[in-house]
């Protein structure tokens, strides 16, 4: 779904608002084009995120509104929880179903004990090396962007903490997953190196942010409908800063 691409008469400077605003995104947009379709929308002229999400994936994002914009770093910085889904025997580039498929393997013998056991083995502090597809920087430029030119260079393992990797079905080549886990961790390379371990190849399929800290997606309001919201009824679906515990996890 591609944001609207029209603009509402401008806010008055008693009408800004302030907080956060918990969206729902749908598949296909980037986490930018939610963010810039909020901020024409509604005339605000801050508009930030709490964390991005692929544009393949769906659930949580938090808009940062107005003075919110100041506070993002413990907000970002709070712990995860996505839910989603998993191919074995399949290998692409971006660790995805998006990517280029770079090998298909025979997996088969992979029953579900064995399944469940490799994601236990990645609970605890682990070290992650990110994928080329994302938009962390190597010299101020971002890795996707060497990557589109068919560059790739060394990346440094970052260490992470997964809390839980719990399997949750399985119905090969798919497997249900859920997953909560510390900021900066890429779940699709999560099922790459999932898939190694196995010997058969593994990619992420769809993924769902369900939590950030404390906040929920059963808050959030759908893309589809906050488009429609009328300029005026906007703060009711905005968590005011006065109501947050900057000082504890969120």
């Amino acid at each position: 779904m591609r944001p609207p691409r029209y603009r509402r008469a401008p806010l008055r400077a008693s009408d800004e608002v302030d907080g956060l605003l918990l969206v729902d995104k749908p598949a296909g947009p980037t986490s930018h084009d939610i963010v810039d379709a909020v901020r024409r929308l509604f005339d605000l002229p801050k508009v930030g995120h709490g964390g991005t999400l692929d544009p393949g994936a769906t659930g949580l994002l938090i808009l940062l509104l107005g003075r919110a914009t100041k506070v993002s770093q413990p907000i970002m910085s709070a712990d995860k929880v996505y839910e989603g889904t998993l191919i074995l025997g399949v290998s692409t580039d971006t660790h995805d179903a998006d990517g280029e498929v770079l090998s298909r393997r025979d997996a088969s013998g992979v029953t579900r004990e064995r399944l469940a056991d490799e994601f236990r083995k990645w609970v605890g502090d682990v070290e992650q090396v990110p994928p080329m597809v994302s938009a962390i920087k190597k010299d101020g430029v971002a890795l996707y962007k060497m990557a589109r030119h068919g560059r790739e260079v060394e990346r440094e393992p970052r260490l992470l903490h997964i809390f839980e990797f719990a399997l949750l079905d399985f119905a090969p080549p798919l497997a249900r997953f859920r997953v909560r886990c510390s900021k900066g961790t890429y779940v699709r390379t999560l099922c790459h190196d999932i898939g190694e371990g196995l010997g058969c190849g593994a990619c992420l399929n769809t993924l769902r942010r369900t939590r950030s800290g404390a906040l929920d997606v059963a808050d959030a309001i759908p893309f589809e409908t906050l488009v429609g919201v009328p300029r005026e009824e906007l703060a009711r679906h905005v968590r005011p800063l006065a109501s947050l515990n900057l000082r504890g996890p969120l």
